[in-house]
């Protein structure tokens, strides 16, 4: 059963990479991206989608990052208090 499951998940992939494939040969014209001061840059549709979904995630990432600080801060906080309670129960028998 587990290498039924590892063969569906490579599966599921190449059927992404063919979609993502077929789409970028789909759009392959060029788009003009037009930016502030007058600057502009030129590149494939598909190019210009990755890179918007790129910028994308790194800003989702960077907007979960004080929330996974904060809750690795209050685990690290719960294991030292596991910790010392461990060790004065076992000091206390």
């Amino acid at each position: 059963m587990k290498n039924f499951t590892h063969y569906l998940g490579l599966l599921a992939k190449l059927l992404v990479f063919l979609l993502v494939l077929g789409f970028a040969l789909k759009n392959s014209h060029s788009v003009i991206f037009y930016s502030y001061l007058g600057y502009l840059w030129q590149a494939p549709l598909i190019v210009m989608l990755g890179l918007a979904f790129v910028l994308g995630a790194l800003t989702g990432l960077l907007a979960l990052l004080p929330t996974l600080f904060r809750l690795r801060r209050e685990a690290a906080k719960k294991s030292q208090a596991a910790e010392t309670d461990l060790a004065t129960d076992i000091s206390v028998v």
